[in-house]
């Protein structure tokens, strides 16, 4: 990584409890050299925007279980723009078909993660929009 430590939020918005997945990846970043912030589970759109404002971060991680992604990943762009922070760039993850991955990049994520994505992966990227 360059000289800078970036730092990153990970959250796991609306009523999803699984968590295992976000604490991989929370860790993954840690050992990669970032700084990460956790929000823990159930969180609204609101909060995690507000933290990643307070937490004056490079990047927002999200995580979904539950189906909710096409609902709550937006919703976490809008309140991130209501705080005039919108260009702090969002990363998803959970359970998405296919098919919803194009939705969401179109809507404003910078890119979505299956299971079955390496970590080494997924830190190039958090990497890449950090670095922006």
């Amino acid at each position: 990584m360059a000289d800078k430590k970036y730092r990153v939020l990970i959250a796991k918005p609306g009523l999803d409890g699984h968590d295992r997945g976000a604490k991989c990846i929370a860790r993954a970043l840690r050992d990669a050299g970032f700084e990460v912030v956790y929000t823990g589970i159930r969180r609204s759109p609101e909060e995690i925007a507000v933290a990643a404002v307070q937490e004056d971060v490079d990047a927002v991680g999200l995580s979904s279980l539950s189906g909710a992604h096409l609902q709550l990943f937006p919703k976490v762009l809008e309140s991130l723009k209501k705080h005039d922070a919108a260009d702090i760039p969002v990363i998803g993850g959970g359970i998405v078909p296919d098919e919803d991955i194009a939705i969401l990049k179109e809507q404003g994520i910078q890119a979505v993660f299956t299971p079955g994505t390496s970590l080494a992966d997924i830190i190039t990227t958090f990497q890449s929009v950090c670095h922006k």
